[in-house]
């Protein structure tokens, strides 16, 4: 009797479902179970996240049939899914048919929802804004064509490691989504030349015109020649902040012809790029007039040459440098030419660059008279007497200081950030005590003058209540 009831719930549920949201009463009443699976988000709309042993398509129907009364989900996010009974195309056209006012849509590693249930969405949810579709492959240009043509809305869109997606998929974007502000396309293997040109050069709309935010990560397939229309394209007027991660079409000429392409461009996160030397890094200072932040991991054709180059020419509006992994930055023996300071520079990071040494780290300071904040995790290179002289130097107070798995620093350090800038520092990261000495932590010299104060729960160095304004912060 037991079992009968349950096929003939799931059933009754599966009619339910299937009906459109118009079809139901206006009613206030909903299932109780349903109600524990969705929150109210501050800004009006039913949202769930739905983790993998929840994730299947008997509760996505519940969630449907139980939130219609009230207009259906606004946001949906799936990750993972049920490894008996996961979520199919039928669980999604569930919520198509339930849910028609959905506006945030992410799947994240959902192998079984393919072309149905992605068009069911396309046809019913004309008020879709965002989409992320990570790990998803059975997705296809079908699908993603869907989206374009029935969600004018669209202004978000995230496609990663989706094995069927092509230049058809990017191309119908880039034609019907004229509204789109952020793209993001990561480990698509078949998006190639064509589909990255059309993002920002598409002749029969103002989609160029509108994106704000662009990713591109791990296109194999999209050459220099591809980078270059994209560059030299004319609707990237409003693009402001842009990433390229292991493209290896990304050279010195494309990056100066961004450059000169986005005069809006702002933040700039260049992640793997082997071809992009100091040329190019160079040039793309010079030209990129509101650049105000610079990222650069692991491009290992940028010496220190490049990046001090590029600090000491860019425009007036840049406000902070993040360098990680970067082994070609090593110190020079021979003598630097002088170069004019970047007075707008706040924030530097330098991690994990293991040859950045003393020579580097004084050029450093020249260049940067008024850091707010520096990080320099992960540079065993430097020592107290490389580092004290720019401590000294420094023309304001530095508020946040990392300096974490810097093995050759000592006691002397801290207790010159004490003196100097004891007044202004909010924050150093708690590893920042494990290079503390008991003969430091005996003494009363990190007190005198300071007005920082602990805020931790770290017993092993007692003296840091006496730390002023500071925070221990995570590294």
């Amino acid at each position: 009797m037991y079992l009968y009831q349950i096929r003939v719930s799931k059933r009754w549920l599966a009619v339910l479902s299937g009906a459109h949201n118009s079809e139901f009463m206006n009613t206030d009443k909903a299932s109780n179970n349903t109600n524990e699976d969705v929150e109210m988000e501050c800004d009006g709309y039913l949202t769930r996240c739905m983790e993998a042993k929840k994730a299947t398509d008997v509760r996505l129907a519940a969630i449907a049939v139980g939130t219609s009364s009230r207009g259906g989900l606004g946001k949906l996010s799936i990750r993972g899914s049920n490894s008996v009974q996961g979520v199919s195309n039928h669980g999604l056209s569930a919520i198509a048919c339930g849910c028609p006012f959905l506006r945030v849509l992410s799947l994240w590693n959902v192998p079984s929802i393919g072309e149905e249930g992605l068009i069911e969405i396309a046809r019913e949810c004309h008020s879709l804004e965002k989409l992320d579709l990570f790990q998803c492959p059975s997705i296809t240009n079908a699908d993603l064509a869907a989206i374009a043509e029935k969600c004018p809305n669209l202004t978000a869109l995230t496609v990663e490691s989706s094995s069927q997606i092509d230049n058809k998929s990017v191309q119908a974007i880039a034609k019907y989504c004229p509204k789109l502000q952020s793209i993001t396309s990561k480990d698509c293997a078949f998006i190639g030349d064509q589909g990255i040109a059309s993002l920002l050069s598409s002749a029969s709309t103002d989609i160029g015109r509108a994106i704000t935010t662009l990713v591109l990560s791990g296109l194999q397939n999209v050459s220099q020649k591809g980078f270059w229309v994209m560059s030299n394209a004319r609707g990237q007027q409003m693009l402001s902040s842009l990433t390229i991660t292991s493209c290896g079409g990304m050279t010195d000429l494309n990056l100066e012809a961004l450059a000169k392409g986005c005069p809006n461009l702002k933040q700039m996160c260049l992640k793997k790029c082997c071809f992009v030397s100091n040329d190019g890094l160079v040039a793309f200072a010079k030209a990129a007039k509101s650049l105000a932040s610079l990222q650069l991991e692991e491009c290992n054709r940028i010496t220190q040459i490049g990046i001090l180059n590029a600090i000491s020419i860019s425009s007036s509006k840049l406000k902070s440098v993040s360098l990680v992994k970067c082994m070609r930055i090593i110190d020079l023996s021979t003598e630097f030419p002088i170069l004019s300071p970047c007075e707008s520079l706040r924030c530097l990071s330098i991690r994990s660059c293991p040859k950045f040494g003393s020579t580097s780290l004084a050029m450093v300071g020249k260049l940067c008279p008024i850091l707010h904040h520096l990080d320099l995790s992960g540079l065993c290179g430097i020592t107290d007497n490389d580092l004290l002289p720019q401590l000294e130097s420094c023309e304001v107070g530095l508020a946040k200081v990392h300096l974490s798995d810097c093995s050759n620093l000592t006691d002397e350090v801290i207790l010159a950030l004490a003196r100097l800038h004891g007044e202004w520092i909010l924050a150093f990261p708690a590893s920042f005590g494990q290079m503390l000495t008991r003969d430091l932590i005996d003494t009363n010299l990190l007190c005198s003058g300071t007005k920082m104060k602990k805020e931790t729960k770290k017993t092993s160095i007692p003296l840091l209540c006496h730390l002023g304004r500071t925070k221990m912060i995570g590294n």
